[in-house]
């Protein structure tokens, strides 16, 4: 049995390994192309001590060879292999024995080829590593970085990476191709203060590396490139200690198609996972997702750079361009940014320095006419740093030249006065042009190359300061009685699925409103029921067998009269002799007929990397064409849950809509938390639950159809 590791190392743990005083390079090399002499220059500069170690050399530029890791003058901390996987776990144990703090090792070939023999001696190495508490990293890997150390442990000829100021950007990737290609950024002016690689992840994983850069009082914001794990718990517990030391985490999951999942397994064994869940339990933690690779580093960099929260809601936006200005409302629009329009008295600093062909408003458009005029630029912007509705200041830069150079300067001045942030969005084709490096060297401006980008961060912000005043909320543990009768009742379903009546009954346990019925088992029976409960009525087929009913051809909706119930009780029940294989019919139930109103689903499942889900969307028997949907791990609290529906595009019909009532948002919220505590008490008996659809009017909120698909059946 494969051995599963609980927990993540701590940083003393990984000390040695990614902040080493000394290293020794195993198969240093003078060779042309060969690893070891790449990493020997790559560590020309390193702050440290190094050692190169091949019996083949008595030295190696001027420095003693050693033969074995024996022969080293002193315990080295950290270890790097440029060696073949043939001779790998012997210089592995060599240095167990020799009590180095860790090893880092370059060579493929091993659980990635899914050859049964590779993936053993991977395992070999996670269990010398596990038995002896020496810490690994790798196989298949490209190495790390340590900036402030200039400790360039990789083979790969890299961009020299200058040691950082204190908001840099720590990078981790699974790829060492991706990593790397982050760091280049610094030729931007982007500040890196680690790229941490991790390939096939036999002990160190990306989890570790997250646990680490959260003490680093040099990394500002964490910036992870991820595909996937075996035990993406770890990674979250990771995330958690970063929410809880306030360490900005920004990641982007690659191998969201089953194609990128099925090269994420040949890539490094990974277990891609689903897209939607990893975003659900990543956003519970407190990381923020980005859904392209482009914009990890920008994003991360914003975060490393601003306040923990800001002072304001509200964006103001200043431009040289009409139409730019233009972008950045459609664009904060589009990620729920609000943008206010100035107080009068910002206002009317705004019309004495803008031209009467410019605007005053937000978007504020100052023209070109701050060419001529610079300091038209320093007022109009300090004046709506300054107003209290906002907390950060856009600018759209649309032409690489001198000018752009000064604008963050300025902007940056600005923002540190008013203890706000600025954002710069570079729209030229001149990637790298005047303005770049300036703005990504200033202390409170943050470079986006996308204006939808820089909105996403801008709203993800906000996000994680309302997340963080919520404070941490529990969702209420269920009374011992109500566990016991739900848990009763589960076990007398005996059915493939249970049936739409059991799950109303096991919902209504946990406080959720449900339509009233009667089962009956003929036409004169239904007519009884229905004009006991008033009409019109709706008349369905009860089977566990029969799942999806209305594409079976088993529901009636608006009976008015007897003659109607005792017509449909006719058709429902000719359409459910037709299922194949023959169906159990329990009966037929009668419910009287909820008026309209919006209609949402509330579904669960239990997944097997992250255990119960609740989703929940708009559209009732349309939510797969609508496909607008929420996910979050059960159990959410009424603020989580309030949340999710926040997050939906269709939020608007929630509000009111058409002359329908505005749905009770709080109740509504309140209903989600509890049907997701029943999910989430019952995880082991309880594989999918829908309740579909939810109907919601004011403040009526009613389940009136609901299905459970038991565990193990």
């Amino acid at each position: 049995m494969q051995y599963r590791r609980t927990g993540v190392y701590t940083r003393d743990q990984l000390t040695r390994l990614l902040h080493p005083q000394s290293i020794a390079v195993v198969g240093a090399s003078t060779r042309a192309g060969a690893f070891g002499k790449t990493v020997l220059a790559n560590m020309a500069h390193y702050d440290g001590r190094s050692y190169p170690v091949n019996a083949r050399y008595e030295t190696i530029d001027g420095k003693t060879c050693y033969p074995t890791i024996a022969a080293l003058p002193e315990v080295p901390d950290c270890v790097v292999i440029c060696a073949p996987r043939e001779a790998v776990e012997d210089i592995v144990t060599d240095c167990v024995r020799a009590g180095v703090g860790g090893a880092i090792i370059f060579a493929s070939g091993y659980s990635e080829t899914g050859k049964g023999d590779r993936i053993a001696q991977q395992e070999r190495l996670a269990a010398i590593s596990r038995e002896s508490g020496m810490r690994i990293v790798g196989p298949n890997c490209i190495g790390v970085v340590n900036a402030m150390l200039d400790a360039r442990i990789t083979f790969m000829d890299i961009t020299p990476i200058p040691r950082p100021h204190p908001k840099a950007v720590g990078v981790i990737s699974q790829s060492g191709a991706l990593g790397m290609a982050l760091a280049q950024g610094v030729v931007r002016g982007l500040a890196v203060s680690h790229v941490l690689t991790s390939g096939n992840s036999c002990d160190v994983d990306m989890a570790d590396y997250v646990n680490y850069l959260v003490d680093d009082p040099n990394c500002g914001a964490i910036a992870c490139v991820f595909e996937g794990m075996a035990t993406p718990d770890r990674l979250l517990l990771a995330a958690e200690n970063a929410w809880k030391a306030d360490k900005p985490l920004v990641i982007f999951k690659m191998a969201t198609g089953e194609s990128g999942a099925q090269a994420a397994m040949s890539h490094t064994g990974s277990l891609a996972g689903s897209h939607a869940s990893y975003r659900a339990v990543f956003r519970k933690a407190g990381a923020v997702v980005v859904d392209d690779f482009e914009t990890l580093m920008e994003t991360a960099a914003f975060f490393a750079k601003a306040p923990p929260a800001p002072k304001a809601p509200g964006a103001a936006v200043i431009a040289a361009s009409g139409g730019a200005a233009i972008m950045c409302a459609d664009r904060a629009e589009q990620n729920g940014v609000p943008m206010p329009q100035p107080s009068a008295a910002v206002k009317a600093v705004l019309e004495s320095r803008i031209p009467e062909f410019g605007s005053s408003r937000n978007p504020c458009d100052v023209t070109a006419q701050v060419l001529g005029d610079p300091e038209s630029l320093q007022d109009c912007a300090g004046a709506l740093l300054g107003d209290s509705q906002y907390g950060v200041l856009v600018s759209p830069l649309t032409y690489g030249y001198a000018p752009s150079a000064k604008r963050p300067l300025v902007y940056n001045d600005l923002a540190i006065r008013h203890g706000k942030m600025a954002c710069v969005v570079w729209q030229t084709e001149w990637q790298d042009g005047p303005g770049v490096v300036e703005a990504n060297g200033c202390e409170r401006v943050a470079l986006f190359r996308s204006m939808n980008a820089c909105f996403q961060a801008v709203a993800a912000w906000q996000w994680r300061a309302d997340k963080r005043a919520a404070g941490v909320q529990a969702v209420p543990a269920t009374p011992g009685a109500t566990l016991a009768e739900a848990q009763s009742l589960l076990a007398a379903a005996t059915g493939e699925t249970v049936t739409e009546r059991e799950v109303k009954a096991l919902l209504s346990l946990y406080g959720v409103p449900v339509v009233g019925e009667r089962l009956t088992q003929s036409a004169e029976a239904a007519v009884a029921a229905a004009e006991a409960l008033g009409y019109p009525v709706v008349m369905k087929v009860e089977s566990p067998d029969i799942p999806h009913k209305t594409e079976a051809g088993v529901i009636r909706l608006g009976l008015k009269d007897a003659d109607a119930v005792r017509d449909a009780y006719a058709a429902v029940m000719a359409n459910a002799g037709k299922v194949s294989p023959p169906p159990q019919i329990n009966g037929v139930l009668v419910q009287p007929m909820v008026p309209q109103g919006v209609e949402l689903v509330v579904g669960a499942r239990n997944d097997a990397l992250f255990g119960p889900l609740i989703v929940v969307g708009l559209g009732g028997v349309l939510v797969e064409v609508l496909k607008d949907s929420a996910i979050s791990p059960a159990p959410v609290t009424p603020w989580e849950a309030e949340g999710m529906l926040r997050r939906l595009k269709g939020m608007a019909l929630l509000e009111g809509f058409r002359g329908m009532p505005a749905v009770d948002i709080g109740r509504l919220s309140r209903v989600i938390s509890d049907i997701s505590r029943f999910v989430a008490d019952h995880r082991d008996t309880v594989a999918e639950l829908d309740v579909n659809p939810l109907i919601c009017a004011g403040d009526r909120i009613t389940a009136v159809d609901g299905l459970i698909v038991p565990a193990g059946r």
